[in-house]
């Protein structure tokens, strides 16, 4: 869910920041996105993205390919996961697969996770990502990981420190874990969150969205980036066939709100409150409905929530708004910490963590 960045020159903000992201949620860094974006401490968003303020949107080339229906990128029946350390080719595909694809009215909404790259340690992350897929999980909000969010709570900041720290957790090493497990994913969809600054800045926009395609990433999130590059960026991924996730807040003005919705071609990421990740909104997210019944209008994307959500019961009332997702981040994050810290196996502890906070009833339809 969000990240540090600079106010783009589009929009006025008294400080610097950027949500989403983890877009994450309970906590997730997000950050800022392809658009116009701007709110009290908050930055721009791969689309557009704003919190309180005035804020001028500018509008570019919209409508990546979102792919092909349900499950038809990947195999209905993957192969057994290779042992950890060999590399395998990601499965030839017709392009990125649609996010939360089956959530229909009346079913519990989809489950999306944010972790940092590299926390844990990417050979035990590429065991942890076939159990998300395995269990239920439809969204896993992958970030490269970057220093000194000013958006991210403690948790997702100590994650980030810890992923750095490791030395092995830079594009390169994220790409190759996701052409790695990707032939042995059945429906969970990869969202790659990068920082302009930290991860892209000295790379072609156009050679990176086609790379991060053809490791089997289902669409990207780019942190902080710069307004004069939005358009750049917004055509390279069209060009790449990959979606890209937008953002906006809760309370953003309603022009931003709608161009965000409007340009969102993987998922749009609702904010559900200006802050830190890892705290919730006030009114509790049910009351995001009005939101996100305005925003339906404008988007045929999927709607999730993030910011605040970390219980069953949360995730609940962000389907009880009519969202079609809820994203976990702070929560997910410090699941890893405590099973790092303690010894134990961090695949058994976040299952543990996603049957408790999977709702009780089907979340997806046939």
């Amino acid at each position: 869910m969000p990240r540090t960045t600079t106010p783009p020159t589009t929009a006025t903000a008294p400080t610097t920041a950027t949500v989403l992201g983890t877009a994450t949620a309970a906590g997730t860094a997000a950050g800022t996105a392809l658009g116009t974006a701007a709110a009290p401490g908050s930055g721009t968003v791969l689309g557009t993205a704003a919190a309180p303020g005035p804020a001028t949107a500018t509008a570019t080339a919209t409508g990546t390919a979102r792919g092909t229906a349900p499950g038809a990128a990947h195999d209905p029946a993957p192969p057994a996961a290779p042992r950890a350390g060999t590399t395998t080719a990601p499965t030839p595909t017709t392009g990125p697969a649609p996010f939360f694809p089956t959530r229909r009215p009346g079913t519990a909404p989809g489950l999306a996770l944010f972790l940092n790259a590299g926390d844990p340690p990417l050979p035990a992350l590429r065991d942890l990502l076939p159990m998300l897929d395995e269990e239920g999980v439809d969204c896993l909000e992958l970030a490269v990981p970057f220093p000194d969010s000013v958006t991210d709570g403690p948790v997702i900041r100590r994650s980030a420190r810890r992923a750095l720290d490791t030395g092995r957790a830079g594009l390169d090493d994220v790409l190759t874990l996701i052409a790695d497990v990707r032939p042995h994913l059945r429906r969970l969809r990869i969202a790659l969150l990068a920082d302009w600054s930290h991860t892209l800045k000295h790379l072609d926009p156009a050679t990176t969205t086609a790379r991060i395609t053809a490791a089997g990433a289902d669409g990207l999130l780019v942190h902080a980036l710069p307004p004069r590059l939005r358009p750049v960026y917004r055509a390279s991924a069209l060009a790449a066939g990959l979606p890209l996730v937008t953002t906006c807040y809760t309370n953003s003005p309603p022009a931003t709100r709608d161009q965000a919705a409007a340009e969102a071609t993987a998922y749009l990421y609702l904010v559900a409150h200006y802050g830190r990740s890892g705290t919730a909104p006030a009114t509790g997210h049910a009351a995001l409905a009005e939101t996100v019944t305005a925003l339906r209008a404008h988007t045929d994307s999927p709607i999730a929530v993030g910011f605040g959500v970390s219980t069953r019961q949360d995730v609940e009332a962000v389907g009880a708004a009519g969202a079609d997702a809820a994203i976990i981040g702070s929560a997910a994050v410090a699941t890893v910490e405590r099973a790092l810290e303690s010894g134990t196996d961090v695949t058994e502890a976040m299952r543990t963590f996603v049957r408790q906070v999977l709702p009780a009833q089907p979340h997806h339809t046939a």
